[in-house]
């Protein structure tokens, strides 16, 4: 018997693996500039091995607690809505990823998440808005707005040592990453047969992974075996990656997408303050106060019902 994600859930524990996903997500920065700087790795190759290893621990936790189909031999059902979904969700994750990656290599790692996941709810709510034919209700309304004030006061704060070409290029790329996203947002919605959110992540992500690897492979794939950037891609596939994609997958079956799209603004919060006390990373006063507004769209959007 298949398990598809229209399977009712409890609320509770929907948002609970949205703000898990958001925590989670908030060390991938981190834990991927690690991995380059100990081992000179591109951004695309990072992101290759992000999606791979990911990849490669969800198929293997379905396999250890028995998501499989008993007895049919198959990982995955063979139909085409199954391949559709699971081709399409590798495409935009093997998107989000590189260019994620290229944005924090471009900015830093606070401002190239703040501003990859704070542009997330916009397009989403926009889309949402052109779908349905009517304007968002008003909570949607004022925590897309808060978004947006956050992620204006955050990208008018580079100081006068930062080259102002290379942050307004890493930007681009960031918002490029926040519309990849917030399209897997939508379209993961919506369920299909035989697909649940745990398949989802293992299938998607190796979809992406191998999508990137001849482009990783011609910039460099070789790790040195050592102990700091094993561990370092070890963390980065397992943690952020599989644990954090499936916890978001299974909220967001039970989910609004807009609050999906809202409650992923918890990683910029991991991921600034761990910048701040890790990397030296410096915010103004108007990017912090940026960061807060993002922070407060959540406490907004979750008053949505």
């Amino acid at each position: 018997m298949s398990i598809s994600t229209n399977v009712p859930a409890r609320p509770r524990a929907g948002t609970g693996s949205l703000v898990l996903a958001g925590v989670l997500w908030g060390t991938g920065g981190i834990a991927g500039t690690v991995l380059a700087s100990s081992s000179d790795l591109s951004a695309l190759s990072v992101a290759t091995y992000r999606l791979l290893l990911g990849g490669v621990f969800t198929v293997v936790a379905v396999g250890l607690i028995g998501r499989f189909r008993p007895g049919s031999g198959e990982l995955l059902p063979r139909t085409v809505p199954v391949l559709r979904r699971v081709l399409v969700a590798g495409v935009l994750l093997a998107l989000f990823q590189a260019c994620y990656f290229a944005a924090v290599s471009l900015t830093s790692v606070s401002v190239a998440t703040m501003a990859t996941i704070g542009s997330v709810p916009v397009f989403v709510a926009g889309a949402t808005a052109v779908r349905e034919r009517r304007w968002p209700d008003p909570l949607t309304t004022l925590s897309v707005a808060g978004a947006v004030g956050g992620l204006v006061l955050l990208t008018g704060t580079p100081d006068g040592a930062v080259d102002r070409w290379r942050f307004t290029a890493g930007l681009v790329v960031a918002l490029v990453s926040g519309a990849g996203f917030a399209t897997l947002t939508l379209v993961t919605r919506i369920p299909v047969p035989g697909l649940d959110p745990l398949r989802t992540t293992a299938f998607g992500l190796l979809a992406g992974g191998v999508l990137l690897l001849p482009a990783a492979a011609w910039s460099g794939l070789a790790i040195p075996l050592h102990w700091e950037a094993l561990a370092a891609a070890g963390y980065l596939g397992a943690v952020p990656t599989a644990l954090a994609y499936a916890a978001y997958f299974r909220g967001l079956a039970v989910a609004q997408p807009v609050l999906a799209a809202l409650a992923a603004l918890l990683e910029p919060l991991t991921a600034t303050v761990l910048a701040v006390v890790l990397f030296g990373d410096a915010l103004g006063v108007a990017g912090w106060c940026g960061a807060a507004l993002l922070l407060s769209a959540v406490a907004v959007g979750s008053l949505r019902r």
